[in-house]
């Protein structure tokens, strides 16, 4: 069974409808509730059982509320919005979060706030809004790294026999996903670029005197 894409259905093409209420977009705002329940767990509670437990269930729907979309036709152009702005909201939350509990180092939230912010200038100055991209197989493959290693660096600060493997194998999940989101961001900022360009040249009245 493939975990990216899946859910597809071969030789339909998938149509972005104008769709709200959709079980998509609702896993979706489940995985935006999750965040603040993760930080009430990890500096309110210092229940770092029960916040692995909240990181996997959003894990966990950002690969359902996808495979239901393409299974079900229930892709939406919100939903095109919604899914990834949960994705960065969840990944940036989290770092903030373990940064401030001594987790990790403010470096690890530098290398993932960074690329974002770069990339949010250059939509802006273009669109002046989101640029509407489809999310690429890296960025897909970068998020699930992150998601996985967040947990098990939370799991390596309990005590249990596998703790010093957790926390290895989250740092090679958590580097392999550092260094995709990098390439992601590079993906996406030349993608921007181009898609910008294209609608100038398309619309040259509506340039509004960039250069």
């Amino acid at each position: 069974m493939k975990f990216i894409g899946a859910g597809a259905r071969p030789g339909q093409p998938q149509i972005d409808h104008d769709l709200v209420f959709t079980i998509p977009n609702f896993l979706t705002v489940l995985r935006f509730m999750g965040v603040p329940l993760f930080v009430w767990l990890v500096l309110g509670a210092r229940e770092y059982g029960f916040a692995v437990l909240v990181l996997a269930i959003m894990g966990s729907t950002d690969w359902i509320d996808g495979y239901v979309a393409r299974r079900f036709n229930q892709t939406s152009r919100l939903g095109r919005v919604l899914d990834p702005a949960a994705d960065r909201l969840a990944l940036i939350a989290v770092a903030v979060t373990l940064v401030i509990a001594g987790v990790v180092e403010w470096w690890y939230l530098a290398a993932l706030v960074v690329p974002d912010v770069i990339l949010g200038s250059v939509s802006l100055f273009y669109f002046r809004s989101h640029p509407d991209l489809p999310v690429s197989r890296i960025g897909k493959i970068r998020t699930a790294l992150l998601l996985l290693g967040t947990p098990l660096l939370l799991l390596s600060k309990l005590s249990f026999p596998l703790s010093a493997a957790s926390f290895v194998l989250a740092w090679i999940c958590l580097g392999l996903g550092l260094a995709g989101h990098w390439i992601a961001a590079w993906n996406y900022f030349w993608a921007i670029r181009r898609k910008g360009r294209e609608l100038r040249e398309q619309n040259p009245a509506n340039d509004g005197g960039h250069g």
